[in-house]
């Protein structure tokens, strides 16, 4: 409505006016996001077509409006002001809507929604199974149907790293009276992003509905801070301990707080985008930790889209130590005799596909039983996430005793 009110006037040869301004907003609006993602990669990824056509009707609406303030009413200037903000936001939320990994306001504006969840009391640790959980567990009549989600604190008491509240999911089979031990998931998001359990929980209640109620419990740590900073997931002056929160402070909460099995086997580290490089930077350096790794669109190095910037802000200039902190190195400086490593990657993610391939090759030869699986038609956004998530459970699955 505020479009057609600001196209809309009287003056002779108004709508050619508007028109041109509109139109040359418009292809000019194509030119920044090409340079940004084509020529200059800022991101480190490229936009989906229906994200570019959004900027450039952003870009042609603000011409029009701007076109409004010259030799116009008041009322009229009013309007094209309101009609500034109005375009904006509603250009935000579209792209943002295609994009998909914001899926509030709150979540999109940095800001957690989500409940405190009150995690159930181990009173006494439940009997290991003596097979795997497929073919011992059988769900009482009250299991709920859907897993349940939140977030809670972990407190940083090794680390002192200030991270965002973690998110929790709990599968339906951690909500009944007497649970059994259940794998675990330690969930890196991307950055800029948020610890939000709302992707994973949404394909693991898909996984957990077909198998008894069965799925991993899952901590999805913060690893870039309220400040979303690139930390590489290491130890640094600039950022703080990232690496020790992770394996210290956020293991020894899962191993105290939640109702899980205890070996490697059946602890996965995963993570998307600049959390995939953290899943396989952190499972290649503790494999007593970690058995499982799911990287997906990982970044191939830490700081991939910005080396120059991260060299200087987390190795000081330091060359030798940025090279021994990325993964390829890290694969080849030990043998792997029981890690199974899953990468997965959107088909029409040109920019990302390399890493994954280099970084499942590197994987491969270290001796981890490795995957690689593509998203058909995925970008690097949400349906790269969903898929990712996807592929990556139906790889795990058997590995974690959820299903054959």
């Amino acid at each position: 409505m505020l479009f057609v009110v600001l196209l809309l006037r009287t003056i002779t040869r108004w709508i050619a006016h508007a028109a041109l301004a509109g139109g040359l907003g418009a292809l000019l609006g194509i030119l920044p996001v090409w340079l940004a993602t084509d020529v200059f990669n800022v991101f480190g990824i490229r936009f989906n077509t229906i994200a570019v056509l959004w900027v450039s009707a952003l870009c042609g609406s603000l011409a029009l409006a701007a076109l409004n303030f010259r030799h116009s009413k008041l009322w009229r200037k009013i309007t094209a002001a309101i009609s500034l903000v109005v375009f904006v936001v509603t250009a935000g939320l579209g792209i943002n809507a295609d994009i998909g990994l914001n899926r509030t306001l709150g979540s999109l504006m940095g800001i957690s929604t989500a409940k405190e969840i009150r995690l159930p009391e181990i009173t006494s640790p439940s009997a290991v199974p003596a097979g795997p959980l497929w073919t011992d567990w059988s769900p009482p009549s009250d299991m709920p149907d859907k897993g349940l989600q939140g977030k809670k604190h972990v407190p940083a008491t090794v680390s002192g790293f200030v991270a965002r509240d973690a998110g929790i999911y709990l599968p339906p089979a951690a909500q009944v009276t007497n649970p059994p031990q259940l794998p675990l998931v330690i969930m890196l998001m991307g950055q800029p992003g948020n610890p939000d359990p709302a992707d994973i929980a949404s394909v693991l209640d898909g996984f957990a509905g077909k198998n008894k109620g069965l799925a991993p419990i899952v901590i999805v740590a913060d690893q870039i801070g309220p400040g979303q900073n690139d930390t590489g997931c290491l130890d640094t002056d600039r950022y703080g301990n990232v690496e020790t929160y992770i394996i210290k402070d956020v293991v020894n909460y899962a191993k105290s707080q939640l109702n899980i099995l205890q070996e490697p086997k059946y602890w996965t580290i995963a993570g998307y985008s600049n959390g995939g490089q953290c899943a396989v930077s952190l499972g290649a350096k503790h494999q007593n930790v970690f058995g499982n790794i799911l990287s997906i669109s990982g970044e191939e190095f830490p700081g991939a889209e910005n080396p120059k910037a991260t060299l200087n802000d987390l190795f000081n200039g330091n060359q030798a130590a940025y090279d021994a902190q990325k993964p390829t190195h890290l694969l080849t400086k030990t043998r792997f005799k029981d890690t199974t490593a899953v990468f997965t990657v959107g088909a029409n993610d040109t920019p990302y596909k390399p890493a994954a391939q280099k970084l499942y090759q590197a994987a491969t030869q270290s001796g981890m039983a490795t995957a690689y699986q593509e998203v058909p038609n995925a970008g690097h956004f949400a349906d790269a996430l969903q898929g990712g998530l996807i592929k990556g459970f139906d790889t795990l699955y058997p590995r974690l005793g959820l299903i054959p």
